[in-house]
């Protein structure tokens, strides 16, 4: 008896703790660059890049176009209060970043023995910053032509090849480009977080709840419960039956952006509607939660809240029997007529 109390005990702590460890509140914020550069063709860019914090677009880079855009208006609002601030992302868009990652790629297709055709380089590289502890951690990944190539460790400033061949590529690797990747890692990328997260204090600390919908494809598919428009991204969403989450059937989806930096999901469950009692169908629910765990969005299962298409495909098929009848009717009509008059 006191085995199975204490297989209990553990059972509820382990429930406890998932969830405390799920919906606490967001204690880190993440700046990232995903940068691209191509060779070999006029129509890739040399450089291009998008910064990204906690998920939304904050600035757009493209060397060859000379573009350079803030993509929310508090990031206007910090180029426009600090010029210096503009200058030093014009100046590494169009000159030092460019140059640095020009000549890195040209390096790797001599060494690869990759000088002709198409190739491109792709970087993620960005901070993490923790707001309990205050711990700032950097990391850069490299991938060439959509196979990662090279991880850079900050804390021992080395670079980690990923593939066999480019053992013999980290004395390349070396030197000012390592000095060049400490920098932006220890100083100029913590900076830009600190001024990002300033000046979108505001908007990155918003709460948006979403839409909820009920989805089906077809009368045999699962129901989907789709919730789009909320933010943070930090959510979940499951479904109830009696109160209790099932498990069972149930295929999560991952969490999308949206254009307008809110955020879109889907969880379906393997629910054979059309065999539910009218009685038990109040007994589904689906239940979306924010980060907080706080105001959860319910929505009952209902056959009428349901959204199908395949109730507009049959009405398609409907219209279009009438209207092969109907014309087949008027076809009848005329061949009779014209019979008529020949026969006169």
């Amino acid at each position: 008896l006191l085995l199975l109390l204490l297989l209990l005990l553990l059972l509820l702590l382990s429930v406890l703790f998932t969830n405390i460890i799920y919906f606490c509140p967001t204690v880190s914020n993440i700046l990232k660059y995903f940068v691209t550069g191509g060779s070999g063709h006029p129509n890739i860019s040399e450089f291009m890049y998008v910064g990204v914090l906690d998920g939304i677009e904050v600035v757009y880079c493209d060397a060859s176009k000379k573009i350079l855009e803030p993509r929310q208006d508090w990031v206007k609002k910090l180029f426009d209060d600090k010029p210096d601030i503009f200058e030093g992302f014009t100046q590494g868009c169009f000159e030092a970043h460019v140059n640095f990652y020009t000549h890195l790629i040209s390096d790797l297709n001599q060494h690869l023995n990759q000088r002709e055709g198409v190739h491109i380089l792709q970087c993620i590289i960005g901070n993490e910053w923790n707001k309990n502890s205050g711990e700032v951690t950097g990391f850069l990944h490299f991938g060439y032509d959509r196979e990662g190539i090279f991880d850079f460790d900050l804390n021992t400033k080395t670079w980690i090849p990923l593939k066999p061949e480019l053992y013999s590529a980290k004395p390349m690797m070396g030197g000012d480009r390592i000095t060049y990747t400490e920098a932006l890692l220890r100083i100029a990328i913590p900076y830009e977080l600190t001024l990002f997260l300033d000046y979108g204090s505001s908007a990155l600390n918003k709460t948006v709840f979403p839409s909820v919908s009920l989805l089906q494809k077809t009368p045999s598919s699962p129901v989907s419960c789709h919730a789009t428009g909320f933010y943070p991204d930090k959510a979940m969403m499951f479904w109830r039956k009696d109160g209790v989450e099932i498990h069972e059937g149930v295929d999560p989806g991952e969490i999308l952006p949206n254009n307008d930096g809110t955020f879109q999901m889907s969880m379906s469950v393997d629910l054979n509607v059309s065999s539910v009692t009218t009685e038990d169908w109040s007994r589904y629910d689906c239940v979306f939660q924010l980060s907080d765990g706080e105001d959860n969005i319910i929505t009952s299962l209902n056959k009428t809240m349901i959204r199908t298409n395949w109730r507009s495909l049959h009405m398609m098929i409907v219209a279009a029997v009438v209207v092969s009848v109907v014309f087949v009717i008027i076809g009848l009509y005329v061949f009779k007529k014209k019979r008529g008059e020949i026969f006169r």
